[in-house]
């Protein structure tokens, strides 16, 4: 009985029909947000995203049934358990913090569809990679934070007074954002060498750091993709030698008679 309930629940159809709640839902609480569409569909809306939540925990509860013990060794289980859950919260629809909070349920499309599960998956599996090359990033705005301090925080003391600003400073000029007419070339006009040290720094910042990380992002995601069509195969072909073994044994039992 439970491995049937395991595969319904596996079918496309199922999987499908749960991301089109969600999608829904998520227009549902959208529309919430406007004060003219409550005025005028407000019980209609309510009722509807209500029935959306009691479809979430149907599915939760059914595959609490189905997987057993099983259910909480799945991490991506206990975060659509987390998510549900949240919307029960007591005053969740009268706290407005809370009622905010209901939006996450969109996120549960991210476990339901396995493209987007596999792109958190590489995410999350590269986040020790990541780790280190954060940390050489914060090595590089430490020390240009203290140059910039140091030559340029007298004259300029709204960008970089302080190793606080000099930093937020420096993150806006990675970011590439107004950087040049904005930053750079106001202090050009009284240090006229000052591109000796910020162009080396967006080089070094925005185009050789930026782009380890994305390296490291496409290749954990590469890697589990990987795992993920190797576990297929092997369950494939557990399936299939699961299949051989009951048919040779009906076929010694039928010797038998």
């Amino acid at each position: 009985m439970r491995d049937h309930l395991i595969l319904w629940l596996q079918r496309p159809l199922v999987r499908n029909s749960i991301i089109g709640v969600i999608l829904f839902n998520a227009v549902i609480l959208g529309l919430e947000t406007s004060v003219t569409v409550m005025a005028q569909a407000g019980g209609l809306i309510r009722f509807l995203d209500a029935l959306c939540l009691s479809i979430f925990v149907l599915e939760i509860l059914l595959k609490l049934y189905a997987y057993g013990w099983r259910f909480f060794c799945n991490g991506w289980h206990i975060f659509d358990t987390v998510i549900v859950a949240a919307a029960l919260v007591p005053g969740g629809h009268s706290v407005s913090a809370l009622r905010a909070l209901r939006i996450l349920r969109v996120l549960r499309v991210i476990s339901v569809a396995p493209r987007l599960r596999r792109v958190v998956e590489g995410l999350v599996s590269a986040l020790p990679g990541m780790g280190s090359v954060f940390f050489l990033m914060a090595i590089l705005f430490y020390i240009g934070s203290v140059i910039a301090t140091t030559v340029f925080g007298e004259t300029f003391p709204q960008w970089f007074g302080t190793m606080g600003r000099s930093a937020y400073s420096l993150f806006q000029i990675m970011t590439l954002e107004s950087w040049s007419m904005g930053i750079v070339r106001p202090v050009m006009e009284v240090y006229p060498y000052a591109w000796v040290f910020f162009v080396p720094f967006i080089l070094l910042t925005t185009f050789a750091v930026v782009n380890l990380l994305v390296g490291l992002i496409v290749n954990s995601m590469q890697d589990a993709h990987s795992q993920e069509k190797l576990q297929d195969t092997n369950s494939y072909r557990d399936d299939v030698t699961d299949r051989l073994r009951r048919i040779e044994e009906a076929l010694k039992r039928l010797e038998h008679r």
